[in-house]
């Protein structure tokens, strides 16, 4: 098999390259500069777009770029960033995927498409929600409409991912070894998360000849146990060995942060991965602890 992937330096690209390759699959990537190695293939999605040769033996695409969330505070121009560098390479590619005729097309979402969600449990069959982010995502996943003719396509709505490096925990993890960590808001948020090795596993799992072969539309790729972002915080804390006694208001997370802190750590994400776990997925980190103990 061999697969081509968009955005593999990223958190999940790279770790997704290296299990793939691990596992014997032929992995050729896209990159935004010149080609430095035989498996790069340089692609501009504002330019030249994807070279023919790209496609070449190539049975699925991988789609997971994207600026980060939250890197930077929700201005006008970093929003438009956020949708520049999602939506048009997103289009651009699902052009060159329905002219080349791959069978297979994982393009990367967002858990966000629910938008805040309360109480309520989300799953696939679930709408979109309401915000930035709701339409964030809704319009990523129409920017792939161009493959969906000939094309299996999966929306890859990915929630917080657990990582030893990278993703949430480099954010949190320096505060709650200092002893600067606590509830945020009331805590009784919903966070909706993912480990590293789950998330890559989910992949593979839709790119296989198995279970998830079959699947389009719509994967909420998030750990079957949301929790309460006080018990997030609680215990992470605990496997650290480290107090979590420092709560922020809600009201100065909302001053600093504005829409971003509104969003992103305010609202509700309980979000549960129905179409993984119907299809017979097994995930390595089903509990918030064990998952935080893995990314130690």
């Amino acid at each position: 098999m061999r697969v081509l992937i968009a955005g593999s330096s990223g958190l999940i690209g790279s770790a997704l390259t290296s299990a793939l390759r691990s596992h014997g699959t032929d992995v050729a990537r896209l990159v935004r500069r010149e080609a430095r190695n035989p498996d790069e293939f340089s692609w501009d999605p504002e330019g030249f777009g994807v070279p023919d040769e790209a496609f070449s033996g190539v049975d699925a695409v991988v789609s997971l770029g994207g600026v980060g969330i939250g890197d930077r505070h929700w201005s006008g121009h970093f929003r438009q960033e956020l949708r520049d560098s999602r939506i048009t390479p997103t289009l651009i590619l699902a052009e060159a995927i329905a002219g080349a005729d791959v069978p297979v097309f994982l393009s990367a979402s967002a858990t966000g498409f629910y938008g805040d969600t309360g109480e309520r449990a989300a799953t696939e069959a679930d709408g979109r929600g309401t915000g930035f982010l709701a339409d964030l995502a809704a319009d990523w996943e129409e920017a792939a409409a161009p493959a969906l003719s000939d094309t299996r396509v999966v929306f890859l709505r990915t929630g917080p991912v657990l990582a030893p490096k990278g993703g949430l925990l480099a954010r949190v993890r320096p505060l709650v070894k200092t002893g600067l960590g606590g509830r945020l808001g009331d805590g009784e948020q919903f966070l909706s998360w993912i480990s590293l090795r789950d998330e890559v596993a989910a992949i593979e799992f839709l790119l296989s000849d198995g279970g998830g072969s079959e699947i389009t539309g719509p994967v909420n790729l998030t750990a079957p146990q949301p929790v309460r972002f006080s018990e997030f915080i609680r215990t992470y804390g605990e496997v650290l060995g480290r107090p979590t006694r420092l709560p922020v208001p809600a009201a100065v997370l909302r001053l600093i942060g504005g829409d971003m802190a509104k969003e992103m750590i305010l609202a509700s994400s309980r979000v549960v991965p129905d179409v993984l776990t119907n299809a017979g997925f097994d995930f390595a980190d089903e509990t918030i602890a064990n998952a935080l103990s893995w990314t130690r």
